[in-house]
């Protein structure tokens, strides 16, 4: 299967400030990848190198092409949405609707109009007039009414509160995901995002610290609770990370043996923000 995205090499620095650091990535067609990152960690220059926003150095193409020499080819099967707050609150909806089917070839009308009919969205509203809530159904309406290759999600959740955030997500798998689409989401929310997820990438300091499928990742990384009586045994198996809760000790291991470790205790698959700060906190240390 083709790649969506490609990059060897991937580089951009602003002065002496090494945002991206030669970054070699591929991202088959037909996933869903989660980019997660610390703030300044390289997740927007990232983007920005993807979306034909930014030059760069290394060789990256996208859907086949190189964004910065091919972005208008580029974008006619590329939907990019941000922080759903960027809608002008001046403008109706039916005139979102407008601009959206002018810019983008790939837009179907009939179709963002039959998800908005299961709204109370009303066209002649004004965003102003729209709730937070409402301002994510309309934008999920015109993302899934793009016939797109490649969907970006950069914070697409921001500001909603849980129901919303949860609908969002899964509108999004039920009703627009499908293997000829590639989604790429960052999330700093990633408790919300990491049972979609197909495939998970870690950035850091503009280097990828990690680069896996979750199948992969439920393999190779496994916690341990355990009793303090037994603590002593599970260090010496040597953990990235232990935490304590509730009197229990639990660390996080990187490929250790699981028959060793299950004599010690229970045994469970980490979740993503709890791997998160084990890979992050490694790396910062070395």
């Amino acid at each position: 299967m083709n790649a969506a995205i490609h990059a060897r090499g991937l580089s951009k620095s602003y002065g002496r400030t090494r945002a991206v650091d030669h970054i070699d990535l591929d991202v088959p067609s037909g996933r869903i990848v989660g980019l997660i990152g610390p703030n300044g960690a390289g997740k927007t220059t990232a983007l920005k190198a993807i979306l034909g926003l930014a030059t760069f150095d290394g060789k990256l193409e996208v859907l086949g092409r190189d964004p910065s020499k091919q972005r208008d080819e580029l974008m006619n099967d590329v939907c990019f949405i941000a922080d759903v707050a960027v809608l002008p609150r001046w403008i109706k909806v039916w005139q979102v609707i407008e601009v959206v089917e002018g810019l983008h070839k790939g837009f179907d009308r009939k179709k963002c109009m039959a998800f908005l009919a299961k709204t109370k969205i009303g066209q002649d509203r004004k965003v102003k007039q729209l709730s937070k809530g409402m301002v994510a159904q309309l934008h999920l309406a015109l993302v899934m009414s793009i016939d797109a290759r490649l969907l970006v999600l950069d914070e697409p959740t921001l500001g909603l509160d849980i129901l919303y955030r949860k609908q969002f997500y899964t509108s999004l798998l039920n009703d627009y995901f499908d293997e000829q689409r590639t989604i790429l989401i960052t999330t700093h929310q990633v408790e919300e995002v990491e049972h979609i997820l197909t495939d998970l990438l870690f950035i850091q300091d503009g280097k990828l610290v990690l680069d896996s499928s979750m199948e992969d990742v439920q393999q190779r990384f496994v916690e341990l609770m355990t009793s303090a009586d037994m603590a002593e045994h599970a260090r010496a198996l040597n953990p990235k990370t232990e935490r304590t809760l509730f009197g229990k000790h639990i660390f996080l291991y990187d490929g250790a043996d699981r028959a060793a470790l299950k004599e010690f205790g229970e045994l469970r698959t980490p979740s993503v923000a709890d791997l998160f700060v084990a890979v992050m906190g490694d790396n910062g240390n070395e």
